[in-house]
């Protein structure tokens, strides 16, 4: 049967390809550490469930294509909290920021198009991309120099005729990095100057580390009629299976033409709208304790990475993800051999192996993402599991610096 060239070249997710080795582990009795994935193991604020639970409705309608009224209301009061002028009419509601960031480039670009993202990046921008025969260009960013930003020069060499947007993760997926106010007024004033679009993917806005500030695009006036805000309420609220999302954007021309593909779709799930509405009311003091614990649990994990001998890594500042090279000759490799053949009293860990995370040959091959979405002492326990199978590796190689 034929399959279109377009489905061919989109790659496997690098996050859940490898789920049928953990899945094997498991049926052989051992305990698989979730680092892999993004699934915080924060219980999620129970206002959720209670407003399902109260929803008195006899029929499940249909919700309006932009999105429910009073779930648009809590995202435009939400960004006003963050000094961000995003009002109700400026939102369209999503099936999570997947959605979102799919409908968007759809939005924008035609097949041949290209999109400048930060190398390494978020796996699915180059899946979406592929989707649509649309390039990324990447941008890279190195460990040493806490994944930021290259000069304004050398991003503006990799603009062409054919660029339409600058999408970024801030707080960054899956380096961790937060981009400073002047790095964020940079890329705005190479949009502007260049007649691009920012993506600006901020659903970690609450996660930062360390005293530092966040600075939105949203907060960039001189730009508000090109800047494309991706929100998601699943990891702000630990609701990752309630796939909602959202697009945010100051230009009504843009948010007309978007209408069209969520009209498509129909809308997105009512109840799951409704549950939403309600999370936004959590009061700030959740986010706080959140905040507390994970930076707990960023501080757990780069303690033990930095006493394993020829790992190197830089601490995170956000988000809750660390890029790390390893000393092997091939992260897949190893972490396929550490679910078959390591283990510590039944236990094991799963990362993420860093390929997918760029488009640039050969870059990535001995990195790994690692999430610190488990508890301490389950994050000990794994790293314990990690520096033991480096250890026993047959593919170490000395040192993980290219």
């Amino acid at each position: 049967m034929h399959f279109s060239d377009r489905i061919k070249a989109m790659q496997s997710s690098p996050i859940r390809r490898l789920i049928p080795y953990s899945d094997e582990a498991k049926a052989k009795g051992k305990k698989v550490y979730h680092l892999n994935i993004g699934q915080p193991d924060i219980i999620t604020p129970p206002t959720f469930l209670d407003a399902i639970r109260n929803f008195k409705q006899e029929v499940i309608e249909y919700a309006t294509s932009q999105g429910d009224n009073t779930l648009r209301d809590a995202m435009s009061q939400y960004y006003q909290e963050w000094g961000i002028d995003i009002q109700r009419d400026d939102i369209l509601v999503t099936n999570g920021g997947s959605e979102a960031l799919w409908f968007t480039i759809m939005a924008i670009c035609d097949p041949g198009d290209n999109i400048l993202i930060p190398e390494p990046y978020y796996a699915n921008y180059n899946a979406f991309s592929q989707a649509v025969n649309v390039s990324v260009i990447p941008m890279l960013t190195k460990a040493e120099e806490g994944f930021h930003l290259p000069p304004a020069g050398e991003i503006e060499k990799l603009i062409t005729p054919k660029t339409r947007a600058i999408m970024v993760s801030n707080p960054g997926n899956p380096t961790g990095a937060i981009y400073t106010e002047a790095e964020v007024n940079m890329l705005a004033d190479i949009a502007k100057k260049h007649d691009l679009y920012i993506i600006s993917d901020e659903v970690y806005r609450e996660f930062v580390y360390d005293g530092l500030k966040f600075t939105s695009f949203g907060h960039m006036k001189h730009i508000v009629d090109r800047v494309v805000i991706i929100d998601s309420v699943s990891k702000r609220y630990s609701a990752c299976g309630a796939r909602i999302g959202c697009i945010a954007i100051k230009n009504k021309e843009f948010l007309a033409q978007v209408l069209k593909l969520c009209q498509g779709r129909l809308c997105v799930p009512t109840l799951e709208q409704v549950g939403a509405a309600a999370l936004y009311s959590t009061p700030k003091s959740y986010f706080e304790e959140v905040n507390k614990e994970y930076q707990e649990r960023r501080d757990t994990l780069y303690k033990a990475l930095k006493s394993m001998p020829g790992v190197v890594c830089e601490q995170p500042k956000g988000a809750f993800y660390s890029m790390v090279k390893m000393p092997v000759d091939d992260a897949e490799k190893f972490i396929i051999w550490m679910l078959g053949n390591y283990d510590i009293n039944g236990e094991t860990t799963m990362g993420a192996p860093g390929t997918g995370f760029y488009s640039t040959p050969g870059k990535g091959q001995n990195e790994m993402r690692l999430a610190y979405v488990l508890k301490n002492e389950d994050l000990a326990k794994a790293m314990n599991v990690l520096k033991g199978a480096l250890e026993a590796y047959p593919g170490r190689v000395e040192s993980a610096i290219a």
